[in-house]
This record gives C-alpha cells, sequence and structure tokens, in this order.
C-alpha cells in the first residue's frame, strides 16, 4: 500500500548539466507541452527552454534576458514533458533551478514595494497560516457582503489591477478546517491516515477536508490532522525560492514523524507531487535527507489511497454524466491516471465520459492564471472547449487549483458543476444531492 513508484527522477546530486545533456532534441515532448501547443513557437516548448538554459548555463546568454526570463515564466511546469521523454529528462528540476537563478539575479535590483509585497504574501501568509485565514475571513466577508460585487461592478478591482485575482478568488468556506491534533477513529482500523490540509484548501475547500476523512474512514483508516504541519512548499519552489521551501518541507516532516501515522494522504494534487519530492529537495542536508526520503515514501494522493484500499462501492446512485481533468501534477509528476478513473467507475449511475486533452493543462500552475494571465486564459479556453463537448453535467477533478480555474471558465453558458473526485464519492455513500451542494457549504474546524 505504501510502496514508493518510480517516477524515473534523476538522482539529486546529478548537476544540472548532466540534466540538459540528456535532452537528445528528438521533439516527442513538443505535443504534450500547452505552451508548445497554443503558440507553436520552438523557444516555448522544453526543447527550445532546455537550450536557452543550456547557453545560461555555459555563458553564452545572461540570465536577465528578456527571452530567458520570459520562457522561464511562460512554462507551467505542468511536467507533461517529462512522462513522455525517451531519455528521462528530469525537465522540472530545470526549469526550478533557473527560476531560483533568475530570482537571485533580479532580487537586487527589485523595488522596495515589489520586495516587500513578495516576502509579505509568500514568507508572511505561507508561513504563518494564521495570517492567511485572517486575510480569507476579510474575503469571505466582501464576499458574502456583497462588497466583492460591488468593487467588480463599479470597476475597483479593473483599478488597482485585481480583476483577474478577483475574477479566480475562491470562496472561502464558512468555517475553517483548522489542523488541531483532531483523530476520527475507525474501529479496527487497517491504517492511521495523516490529514494534510495545506494553505488554501484549509480555507476555501474545507468542504473537501471533511470528505476526505469521511471516506478515509469508509475505507478503513483511522484520520489523524495533526497541528504542526503547514504548506508543502510548492509555491516557494515554484517562485524560485527553494531555500523556503525546505524550511516548509521539514515542517511537515516533522509534523508527520510525531504523529505516528502510516501513510500521509493528500487531496491536492499539486501539494502531493512536492510533498513526494522532499526526498530530493533536502537530499544534500544529512540530518534531513533519509528523514525526508522516509517522508516521501508514505505520501499518497488521496485517490491512490482509497484505490490501494480496494474501497467498497458506493450504494446511492449518482445519475449524471461526468468527465475528467487530469491535474498535471497527479497525472505527469505523480504519474497517477488510473486510480480516480477506477474510483468514478465504482460509483452507481455516473457515467464517465474521457474528454479530448484531459492531460493537458488547463492554465491554473499555482499562481500562474496571475503572474501569465493571457496564457493561462488560452489554456482555460481551450480546456472549458473540451470539458463542453463533452456534455457532462460534471467535471471531477483532484486539485484546487484547477477547480478554481474550470470554475471560472465555466461560469457563462450551461450549468456544469466541477468538483473533486472524493466529493462524488462521499456523496455517492451518503446519498447527498450532489449537484444542489451550495458553494459555500459549511466545513467543521475539526
Amino acid at each position: 500500500m505504501i510502496e514508493t513508484p518510480n517516477r524515473g527522477f534523476e538522482e539529486p546530486d546529478v548537476p544540472a548539466s548532466a540534466i540538459f545533456d540528456k535532452c537528445v532534441r528528438c521533439g516527442l515532448c513538443l505535443p504534450s507541452c500547452p505552451t508548445y501547443l497554443e503558440t507553436m513557437t520552438e523557444t516555448s516548448s522544453p526543447r527550445g527552454r532546455i537550450s536557452l538554459i543550456k547557453s545560461v548555463g555555459e555563458g553564452g546568454l545572461d540570465v536577465l534576458s528578456p527571452g530567458f526570463t520570459h520562457q522561464v515564466s511562460e512554462c507551467l511546469d505542468c511536467r507533461a514533458c517529462e512522462a513522455v521523454c525517451p531519455s528521462g529528462v528530469h525537465y522540472g528540476r530545470l526549469i526550478e533551478d533557473a527560476r531560483a537563478q533568475v530570482q537571485r539575479a533580479e532580487a537586487p535590483t527589485q523595488s522596495a514595494s515589489t520586495t516587500f509585497l513578495r516576502s509579505f504574501v509568500l514568507r508572511g501568509m505561507f508561513r504563518h497560516l494564521g495570517r492567511m485565514r485572517v486575510a480569507a475571513t476579510i474575503l469571505r466577508f466582501a464576499q458574502r457582503s456583497g462588497l466583492e460585487a460591488l468593487a467588480n461592478s463599479i470597476g475597483l478591482t479593473k483599478l488597482f489591477g485585481l480583476a483577474d485575482a478577483a475574477e479566480l478568488a475562491p470562496r472561502i468556506s464558512d468555517r475553517f478546517f483548522i489542523p488541531d491534533d483532531q483523530r476520527y477513529e475507525t474501529p479496527n482500523a487497517k491504517a492511521v491516515a495523516f490529514l494534510h490540509t495545506g494553505c488554501v484548501m484549509h480555507v476555501a475547500f474545507a468542504h473537501v477536508h471533511e470528505a476526505t476523512a469521511r471516506v478515509l474512514q469508509r475505507a478503513g483508516c483511522t484520520v489523524v490532522v495533526p497541528k504542526g504541519q503547514g504548506c508543502c512548499g510548492a509555491i516557494a519552489i515554484h517562485a524560485g525560492e527553494p531555500d523556503f521551501g525546505r524550511e516548509l518541507a521539514k515542517r511537515n516532516i516533522v509534523a508527520f514523524e510525531r504523529s505516528g501515522a502510516d501513510v500521509y494522504a493528500i487531496n491536492a494534487a499539486g501539494c502531493g507531487s512536492a510533498l513526494k519530492e522532499y526526498g530530493e529537495l533536502l537530499a544534500a542536508e544529512p540530518d534531513w535527507a533519509d528523514r525526508a526520503k522516509a517522508f516521501s515514501s508514505r505520501v499518497r494522493d488521496i485517490t491512490e489511497l482509497l484505490d490501494a484500499l480496494e474501497i467498497d462501492p458506493p450504494q446511492h446512485r449518482i445519475d449524471a454524466t461526468v468527465t475528467y481533468q487530469e491535474p498535471c501534477h497527479l497525472a505527469h509528476a505523480q504519474r497517477v491516471t488510473g486510480a480516480p478513473r477506477r474510483l468514478l467507475a465504482k460509483i452507481p449511475g455516473l457515467r464517465l465520459i474521457e474528454m479530448d486533452e484531459s492531460s493537458v493543462c488547463c492554465g491554473s500552475a499555482g499562481i500562474y492564471n496571475l503572474t501569465q494571465p493571457e496564457m493561462a486564459k488560452r489554456l482555460q479556453a481551450r480546456k472549458v472547449a473540451c470539458v463542453r463537448a463533452t456534455g457532462a453535467r460534471i467535471v471531477a477533478t483532484a486539485n484546487p487549483g484547477c477547480a478554481l480555474q474550470l470554475e471560472a471558465g465555466l461560469r457563462d453558458g450551461e450549468p456544469v458543476a466541477v468538483k473533486h473526485v472524493v466529493e462524488l464519492l462521499d456523496a455517492a455513500y451518503s446519498g447527498a444531492t450532489i449537484l444542489s451542494r451550495p458553494a459555500s457549504a459549511a466545513s467543521s474546524d475539526g
């Protein structure tokens, strides 16, 4: 149940030059790259970006060259190229190292306001989740009171450059799912599962955490939600701040070790990918390398875990046509594709219809839809067209960023509900009417 899948990653101490030299320029990555599919431009492909990274590494191109910084930012880091590369190029490590290099080079010349904002949001809120809950409480008040709608209608969000952020802002949960050493006992439990609450998930997708805990109990697990855990570090790593990512990783490792749990369950695909790579992230630190590797070997996406536990089929029907959107970091980084579909197939009445380009990125990619809004919207429109072509009433996914991107893109036209796979399972077990559940459904503090 908790063996580590081999995803073909490089050994962490292999130099970056050895990674980009493995690229044989075969071009098999091109049809899988979302930005290449949109631009049909070589530099917007993994092969093209590897050439740019190599040029910077060899001194032929400056790290702050506009073309280089643009391509490093335009890449979604979706890892689709890794899944099809016959040479096993660990492209994700290359692009993350390149972003860190760009960030270091840009830092001395950044304005004081940019430096403050980056530090406040990234290090302030993601290190101290209590601050994130304060911000979420303010946003929830604006959403419930009508202030957000008023600001949008009179153009204030557009005036202050917040229109994209407002469009994509999650609807904050009525109550937060705060890790507070909760323990949900299951008689004769098969295992003890540590539930990762994360950062945005615990304030905006608390109902998904509740559903996850209930379904894990139905699968025969006792569920624990320990204090001390926090953000997985993916946002920091993708933003070019690996040292901060390591700090956050160590906190989660310690929380898991203290919990005594058998498995670390995660219901956010992007976070799961980062958690499974702690062994690589901390490989150069002697005091943490073995602990990180042991930790990562116990991390499981919720769909992967439930599938391995062979959970019993639900008894209640969901009579609806459903299509499945594959989160990039579940399909490409973790190589988990069959488990979500097998779980959906267990639900009586549910008709699963595959969409075209299910595994092509929807344009969310962490905060990509805020940093690269033009490309994100192009990919969102591409994905929405694929969803609507199926005629499905529900699109299932397994990542909060994908859910927000899809919901924003599907607001116009025939209604299509966006649900986490575990939400559908939970509804099928309980008999809840999934299509009528309000977006702001209440969630527990634990």
